[in-house]
């Protein structure tokens, strides 16, 4: 994958787990070396979409979900995903919950979709229902061996700990760089003017100014919004943000949600624990858990955490 070379930045994308992958770094670095780690860093993103897909039935990770309750023998990259999906949903006491693919299959969202052009019309194959029971996987390290019990889906965690593992590659040479994947991305370092990473927060409504502007270093930025991935199982509006309490589309009065954090794969779990929250418990939520956070509702309206406020360095009012 080749490097584009701008006047202060050098620029290497590729297209993988249905988003535009972007990595930037300071030209300043150089290009030989610089060219080939950022070369291996874009094919974390190809490893984590093949292994960890539910688009292909012939994947690793839905080989393994055809036949749950038993085990499987299944590739590093694959078993790191399912141990972090785990935590993740032990952390957020199930509120986070990769169960949650029953769901969505239940709701017609069986194969990747082109979302963003024309409306979308699907039909539901069966009513959504609450997952039920707590989610016990076995895992044993020493031979990479997985017992999920249920099938799951990786959708909700696996951008995020592509652009950690990403991100991983490249800070063993490189100090200042940008991994970014659709809404998710790790911001390291300084941008090349030498100043913190600017990261504008897209308007949910299409609009070509940003809501906010934030001013990030050695932070994760990840949104969670319905923007695009929305369609309809006859006259209702259903999206793809599910609440495993309901088994159905989920944060309700909520259109988009933006948090801050340390880690890419866990501010990615913590935005769609927010967006869940819905519009009359997200500031609790948020403030209970101390989460930079920002969120748009469905009357248009911006608000924020106190969290926020180190980073926020502008917000459309």
């Amino acid at each position: 994958m080749p490097v584009e070379q701008l006047s202060d930045t050098l620029v290497a994308s590729t297209r993988a787990m249905a988003s535009a992958i972007t990595i930037k770094v300071a030209r300043a670095h150089g290009l030989n070396d610089t060219e080939r780690i950022l070369n291996r860093a874009l094919n974390v993103f190809h490893q984590v979409e093949q292994d960890c897909t539910r688009f292909n039935p012939s994947s690793p990770l839905m080989r393994t979900n055809a036949t749950p309750s038993r085990w499987h023998r299944v590739p590093p990259v694959l078993y790191r995903a399912l141990q972090e999906a785990y935590d993740a949903y032990d952390r957020t006491g199930g509120v986070f919950d990769p169960r949650i693919l029953t769901s969505l299959l239940s709701l017609g969202y069986d194969a990747s979709m082109r979302f963003g052009s024309d409306e979308i019309r699907l039909s539901a194959r069966e009513s959504t229902a609450a997952i039920r029971g707590i989610w016990q996987p076995r895992f044993r390290a020493h031979k990479r061996d997985v017992w999920l019990g249920d099938a799951v889906d990786l959708g909700g965690i696996g951008k995020g700990l592509a652009v950690r593992w990403a991100s991983d590659v490249l800070s063993a040479r490189l100090s200042d760089y940008l991994v970014e994947a659709g809404g998710d991305c790790y911001l390291a370092g300084r941008a090349p003017d030498g100043e913190p990473w600017r990261v504008g927060v897209e308007d949910p409504y299409g609009a070509d100014t940003p809501v906010a502007i934030l001013c990030v270093s050695d932070r994760a930025v990840a949104t969670s919004s319905i923007r695009l991935r929305h369609w309809r199982i006859g006259d209702r509006p259903v999206h793809h943000l599910i609440d495993p309490r309901t088994g159905d589309s989920g944060g309700e009065g909520l259109v988009a949600v933006t948090v801050v954090g340390f880690d890419p794969a866990e501010a990615e779990v913590d935005v769609k624990v927010l967006f869940l929250a819905g519009r009359r418990e997200i500031a609790s939520a948020a403030a209970t858990r101390a989460i930079p956070a920002l969120w748009c509702d469905d009357r248009g309206k911006i608000r924020t955490s106190a969290a926020l406020a180190p980073y926020l360095l502008w917000e459309r009012t």
